[in-house]
């Protein structure tokens, strides 16, 4: 595999010398946020969103990375251009930052933050095909943490519930993504995606009190009002998602990923429908290449 170049703690490194010390808070209890960008023809896709809901995520836990956020988005942006010669064999990259608040017994006194941007081929393998056929979801009993112990807009590694829901929807479905519940039963998100569905010709998705306010979410929405597409944010229940015309989920590296079952049911007639393919169609305008034809021809496990 080819070595990437990663930032780490105010140095530049192969990113298999990035090691974090195993008393880290970040590790010993998930003290960390981050955030993922992607690029599209090696160009950063709204590498400023990302960085500000970053910022926002570490303001929100009190972690003081040492940088501005000006400067983060630099080393970003530096970190891209530093493996852009080895793009041209996986497409394009995600792009990582996190950061912990370091080693210490107490959140009070922890630190030396660490910091780390890095990139990583985006895993086209796991969603290329489903462009054409459409995911599956299943809608778990695992659910959403509640905004009252985390609120779900800060980007946080503290997971627990999204690996258990991601093993609970593959016991009724192998190849099923996870649709995860607030403690009322209302949708909320994935693990790591954002959800809508489409009721006679709106799109529909949770509003934001109990989800990540996701970039790609955003993009939707800017790409619904550029193609007239009613949008509306409010309480969603299975019912609703299960009666739907057309599903699909946004996130960074599928960018929008069309749904054609839930639960083992159909949503519209099982395939892609036609206000999912508007969107589709539009976001690669935006950004001046085919996602799809990109997605296949780098459909690698």
């Amino acid at each position: 595999m080819a070595e990437y170049t990663a930032y780490f703690k105010g140095e530049w490194m192969p990113f298999s010398q990035v090691k974090i010390d195993p008393m880290d808070r970040g590790f010993t209890v998930g003290d960390v946020v981050f955030d993922v960008a992607r690029t599209f023809n090696g160009k950063s896709f709204r590498m400023e969103d990302h960085i500000q809901r970053l910022y926002r995520s570490l303001k929100f836990v009190r972690i003081d990375p040492g940088l501005s956020a000006k400067e983060m988005l630099d080393i970003s942006e530096e970190v891209v251009q530093r493996n852009d010669h080895l793009r041209a064999e996986v497409g394009d990259f995600t792009i990582t930052q996190f950061v912990t608040r370091g080693p210490g017994s107490s959140s009070r006194s922890a630190g030396p933050p660490a910091v780390c941007v890095k990139v990583a081929p985006i895993g086209f393998g796991r969603f290329a095909d489903l462009f054409k056929d459409g995911a599956h979801g299943v809608i778990t009993r695992t659910r959403s943490y509640p905004v009252e112990s985390l609120d779900p807009k800060v980007k946080n590694y503290s997971r627990m519930n999204f690996n258990l829901a991601d093993l609970e929807a593959a016991d009724v479905d192998p190849e099923a993504w996870p649709i995860l519940t607030d403690a009322d039963g209302s949708l909320t998100e994935g693990t790591g995606y954002n959800v809508f569905l489409v009721t006679d010709g709106v799109i529909r998705t949770p509003g934001d009190r109990n989800i990540l306010q996701g970039v790609s979410r955003g993009m939707v929405f800017d790409l619904a009002r550029q193609l007239n597409i009613p949008l509306v944010e409010e309480d969603l229940q299975p019912y609703d998602l299960y009666t739907a015309d057309e599903a699909f989920f946004s996130g960074t590296s599928p960018c929008i990923l069309p749904v054609s079952k839930v639960d083992q049911r159909e949503i519209g007639d099982g395939r892609p429908g036609p206000i999912v393919q508007q969107l589709l169609s539009a976001w690669s305008e935006t950004v001046g290449m085919d996602i799809v034809d990109q997605a296949l021809q780098f459909n690698r496990e």
